[in-house]
C-alpha cells in the first residue's frame, strides 16, 4: 500500500513565497508511484490540504489528518519545507513528535539553534568554528554606533537574527547607515545580529545522512552580481551559481569532512546545507546552517545533487524511507 506524504509548506514569516516554490519543486521530485502525494500548507492558524486548485479541507491539528466524504486520510511521513517559524525553528517538528508523525528535518533542539543564528555561531564556535563577530539586539535594546565601529567595524552586515532569504539584511559600509538597517531588520523580527564582513569566496555545501550512508554533496561556488547574496541573487537569477566549486582538491576536501563534523555536531537529520567564506590563505568561515535548505528545481541542493550523478527522486525516497523504517 502506498504511504502518505504531506509536503508541508506556508509559514508565518516573509518567507512564506519561498516556502511555495519549494512544494512545487519536492512535488515534482518525489517518487509519485510510491507515494500519495498531498501538499499541505500552514499560514497562521489555517491548516489545510491542497486537493486541487479549487478544493482545500482543512487539516485537524488533534492528529494532522483530514476528512472528505466521511472518509479519514492520515499521514505517514511529513516533508517539511516551510522556511521560517514554524517550520524551521522547532515549533512544528515539537508538534510531529507529540502526535507522532515522522517527518523529514532536524529534530526539536538542532532546528531551535541552527534557526538562531548568533546562537548557532557561538555554539559551533566552542567546538573550533571559525565564525565572525557579531552581537545581538533583542526587541527594545539599542546600541552605539561607536560600539559597533569598535567591537565590529564597518563593512558590516545587519540582519534578523531569526530569518532568512536575505529579508531585512543590508550591507552596511558607513556608519551612518547603521541605525536604519537596524530598524529595517527588526521589522523582521523581535532579534537582531550584526556581524563583521568576511572578504573571500562564498560556497556552499549539501550534505545528508542515513541510518547506513553519508553523503556530501559537491560544493558550489556563489558569485552574486550584487552587494552580497541578496534575495534577487537567490531567487531572481542575480547570481553565478558554479558547481564544483573553483577550488582545489584539498580545500574541497576540508570543507566536506568540516560539514560533516558541523552536522553531527548539531544532530542534524534529513539534508542540511551549510553556507561558508574561503578567506585568504584557504581559511573556512561558516556563515551559517540552513537545516530546510531551498529546494526548487534551481536551487542549491538539486544543482549538486545532479553534479554528484544522483537522481534527485532516489535522494527525497532515502530521506523518507530513512524515517519509516
Amino acid at each position: 500500500m502506498k504511504k502518505n506524504i504531506a509536503i508541508v509548506a506556508g509559514g508565518n514569516s516573509s518567507e512564506v513565497v519561498v516556502s511555495l516554490d519549494s512544494v512545487a519543486g519536492l512535488y515534482s521530485f518525489m517518487d509519485k508511484e510510491r507515494y500519495n502525494l498531498f501538499i499541505v500548507t500552514i499560514v497562521g492558524s489555517v491548516w489545510q490540504v491542497e486537493l486541487s486548485d479549487d478544493e482545500k479541507i482543512t487539516i485537524d491539528k488533534n492528529d494532522f489528518s483530514f476528512t472528505k466524504s466521511g472518509v479519514k486520510t492520515l499521514f505517514d511521513f511529513a516533508y517539511i519545507t516551510i522556511h521560517g517559524t514554524p517550520g524551521e525553528n522547532g515549533i512544528l517538528q515539537g508538534y510531529f513528535e507529540l502526535i507522532g508523525l515522522p517527518y523529514s528535518c532536524c529534530g526539536v533542539l538542532a532546528a531551535a539553534i541552527t534557526f538562531n543564528k548568533f546562537t548557532c555561531n557561538q555554539y559551533l564556535k566552542g567546538f573550533g568554528v571559525r565564525v565572525s563577530d557579531s552581537l545581538v539586539l533583542r526587541a527594545g535594546q539599542t546600541v552605539s554606533d561607536e560600539e559597533v565601529a569598535q567591537k565590529i567595524g564597518f563593512p558590516c552586515f545587519v540582519k534578523p537574527n531569526v530569518g532568512g532569504s536575505s529579508f531585512g539584511v543590508t550591507k552596511v559600509k558607513s556608519i551612518e547607515q547603521l541605525q536604519p538597517a537596524i530598524e529595517k531588520a527588526f521589522t523582521e523580527g523581535d532579534e537582531v545580529m550584526i556581524e563583521a564582513f568576511m572578504s573571500g569566496t562564498e560556497i556552499t555545501c549539501g550534505i545528508y545522512k542515513t541510518k547506513t550512508k553519508t553523503q556530501v554533496l559537491p560544493i558550489t561556488e556563489v558569485v552574486p552580481k550584487n552587494e552580497f547574496f541578496d534575495f534577487d541573487a537567490k531567487y531572481k537569477g542575480e547570481v553565478e551559481e558554479i558547481t564544483p566549486a573553483r577550488i582545489s582538491t584539498s580545500l574541497t576536501e576540508r570543507v566536506q569532512k568540516l560539514t560533516s563534523a558541523i552536522y553531527d555536531i548539531l544532530g542534524c537529520k534529513g539534508i542540511v546545507r551549510i553556507d561558508y567564506i574561503i578567506s585568504e590563505g584557504d581559511v573556512i568561515n561558516l556563515l551559517e546552517v540552513n537545516t530546510t535548505p531551498g529546494m526548487t528545481a534551481t536551487s542549491f541542493i538539486p544543482q549538486q545533487v545532479a553534479a554528484a550523478g544522483l537522481d534527485i527522486k532516489d535522494v527525497m525516497t532515502e530521506i523518507i524511507e530513512n524515517e519509516l523504517v
